[in-house]
């Protein structure tokens, strides 16, 4: 069962956005609904090796989440546009999450100057993990008129493919008492408030969904002082309770006592010269009076006078002691270190964190939570999550791949990287000389999964074979033996004696040179009516089937029926479940004429050969593909709004909508894929990247599972 992900996103400045993702976990989890967390991409604070979220969770919990992407392997990536091959790793490591996690909290990226591209990273994770998202925001001002203008513009700078659900939106660090006299309620009832600002945001702007209203609390920065004298790396003169005490307020005190009198109070960091006898008498004094003043930073290079320091000591150690620390800094030089400390929660103070979690919670509508939770997960296919399942299904079982264009340079770096990652064993078929020369200009070395083949070595091996394949031809031992000159016609042979698992050639070579000696020697499988052939549309969102796009001209209805089933299969195969669209120019019945009648006729056929299969037909490609749209031209359809399979009428509307999509809106498409073989034979583009080679690969070597 696909699982409910969240991802929480930042708008604007010091949101507090661990703070809400930790919070949003211990809210699911006092709902009961089992949760996981998840911090895709590394992002600790400078001078920080690690983040602190998953950290948090560890000591606060029993969850362990796994460790996000390294923050250095995150800057290589972007550096290089490889954003695709990060989100993959992504899909990697949150697979890691245990399945009983019915929710994850992903936590997004901060914009910083280091990471100016944050934005476009959580567009990017939140398609990859087919996550809802969450808006985290800091209003500057606690008017109801401030807020919905920040949220308004946050939303009109977020990719519409986000907004497919609706955007939830957690306010934090509100000032309730001031937000409640501008909404005109009481400010003393929490709901009150979110349901006065919730319907006001409404009013206005109906995109968003306001779940969470944090209020400010200044106690949940109060740091520990045992924190802030490991961060100065100060000199413990007494520790008094410095695990327990914490700091609402540092004050630098350099002036006579009389004038400082008022800085004496509880929680108060005091940050006065070693040799200043008379603050640090009066801050005994102040202990005397059960004034517990979170402690003292004593600066300079000089010692305390011991004199005083006995004289006091019976002052300090009430109360569990006043814990002093000595510096060797000056105190302004001290002061400003002082504002420039961590301001996140220390790993080790576990109270703090427990106490911002429970705060957190209290402030999030959970009705809304549990509904979300509650409703139906749409599940959808990410290109990164695709394109992971691709290399770790064909790990499972390594299968031998021959590639016929061996000499071919794109085609030797793919055969490296599919070995490198046990994606499967390639064969190159060309000559070892050549071969070695493309290694050698890209700086690789062939690894032990790689084997290359001279033709001339085994031609003579298929002579005999293909004669018996083709004698209803009457091919000769000649003529076999020219065919077998062609790499494609060996290669092919070699798989039709199953010494190799599947066949990728194409990259240099026609569609039909790839699949007519697969038609003449392979053949078609039992159950399939004719070959046909699949793409797997990457669309930034999901992974689309198109079919046939490639092999079959004018399919009848028949044939048409047969590319849906098989399309279908293959899509299941590769993790998608299927909804299946016959695409005509008509939707139910708008148009007439044959073309409508044979997808018409088509959809009938698949229904009953497969009954389960959830298909419609025939559909327009808008009515198909569009929620919005299907609502109007077919209410009563199950598949209208939400295919994930579009079958085509025939080759030129099939071919010519996937280069359209393909081209004009820069979407990755993997194949042809063709269908129906009795082992696998797949075909290239001959403009195809090492990538589309490395992935048509595995889709080869997956198949050739499924043929055993």
């Amino acid at each position: 069962m696909p699982r409910h992900t969240f991802i929480t996103i930042p708008v604007g400045k010091n949101t507090g956005l661990t703070s809400i993702s930790i919070g949003l976990v211990r809210t699911l989890d006092r709902l009961g609904v089992p949760v996981g967390f998840f911090k895709a991409l590394g992002q600790p604070h400078p001078g920080q090796t690690f983040d602190r979220s998953t950290a948090y969770l560890r000591e606060t919990s029993t969850l362990n989440p796994p460790e996000p992407v390294a923050a250095d392997t995150v800057k290589e990536a972007i550096a290089n546009g490889r954003i695709d091959d990060l989100m993959e790793e992504v899909v990697s490591q949150f697979e890691k999450l245990p399945q009983e996690q019915e929710a994850v909290i992903v936590e997004g990226m901060v914009p910083t100057a280091d990471l100016p591209s944050a934005h476009t990273l959580n567009a990017s994770l939140a398609r990859a993990l087919n996550a809802e998202v969450v808006l985290v925001t800091r209003p500057e001002k606690a008017e109801a008129a401030s807020i919905i203008s920040l949220l308004t513009e946050a939303l009109n700078r977020l990719p519409s493919s986000l907004l497919d659900v609706k955007p939830a939106v957690v306010l934090n660090h509100v000032d309730m008492e001031a937000l409640a006299a501008d909404l005109g309620v009481e400010s003393g009832n929490y709901i009150s408030v979110l349901d006065a600002m919730r319907t006001r945001l409404r009013a206005v702007d109906d995109r968003l969904d306001l779940v969470g209203l944090i209020g400010s609390d200044p106690d949940l920065s109060a740091t520990r002082v045992t924190d802030i004298a490991g961060e100065l790396q100060g000199e413990v003169i007494m520790p008094g309770d410095m695990e327990g005490r914490r700091v609402k307020e540092i004050r630098l005190c350099a002036r006579t006592v009389t004038n400082l009198l008022h800085v004496f109070k509880s929680g108060t960091l005091v940050v006065t010269p070693a040799d200043r006898c008379d603050i640090i008498a009066a801050a005994a004094l102040a202990a005397t009076k059960s004034i517990q003043l979170a402690g003292i930073i004593l600066t300079g290079d000089l010692e305390p006078d011991p004199r005083t320091m006995k004289f006091c000591q019976d002052a300090f150690l009430l109360d569990g002691g006043l814990p002093i620390f000595k510096v060797s800094t000056g105190s302004f030089e001290t002061a400003r270190h002082l504002t420039l400390l961590n301001p996140e929660v220390p790993v080790g103070d576990v109270k703090r964190i427990n106490r911002v979690m429970d705060t957190v919670a209290r402030g999030i509508d959970t009705t809304w939570l549990r509904e979300r939770c509650a409703s139906k997960v749409e599940k959808r296919l990410s290109p990164p999550a695709f394109r992971h399942r691709l290399t770790k299904l064909a790990r499972n079982t390594p299968k031998r791949i021959v590639l016929p264009e061996g000499e071919e340079p794109r085609t030797v770096l793919a055969a490296v990287e599919c070995a490198k990652r046990g994606i499967a064993e390639c064969l190159l078929i060309g000559d070892p000389k050549q071969i070695a020369e493309v290694a050698r200009v890209n700086e690789i070395t062939l690894p032990e999964g790689v084997t290359v083949v001279p033709p001339e070595s085994i031609l003579a091996n298929y002579v005999a074979p293909m004669m018996e394949l083709r004698k209803h031809k009457n091919l000769t031992q000649d003529g076999a033996t020219e065919a077998l000159q062609d790499n494609i016609t060996l290669a092919t042979m070699m798989l039709a004696q199953d010494e190799v698992d599947g066949l990728v050639s194409g990259a240099t070579h026609s569609t039909a040179s790839t699949i007519r000696p697969a038609l003449q020697l392979i053949k078609t499988h039992p159950d399939a009516k004719a070959v046909s052939s699949i793409f797997f549309m990457c669309l930034p969102d999901q992974v689309l089937v198109y079919g046939d796009c490639a092999v079959n001209p004018d399919p009848d209805a028949e044939l048409l029926a047969d590319i849906a089933i098989q399309s279908a299969a293959s899509a299941r195969a590769f993790g998608i479940a299927p909804i299946v669209a016959m695409i005509s120019y008509s939707t139910h019945g708008s148009g007439t004429g044959s073309n409508v009648d044979k997808v018409r006729e088509a959809t009938e056929i698949a229904r009953q050969r497969d009954p389960g299969l959830l298909i419609d037909g025939p559909l327009q490609y808008d009515a198909a593909s569009m929620p919005d749209i299907a609502r109007t031209k077919a209410p009563e359809s199950q598949v209208a709004g939400r295919a994930n399979v579009f079958i085509f009428p025939d080759l030129n509307t099939g071919n010519t909508t996937y280069k359209a999509v393909q081209r004009s809106a820069n979407v990755i498409s993997m194949g042809p894929m063709l269908q129906g073989l009795r082992k696998p034979v797949n075909d290239l583009s001959r403009g195809a990247t090492v990538d589309d080679i490395i992935y048509t690969i595995a889709l080869t070597a997956i198949q050739a599972q499924a043929v055993k």
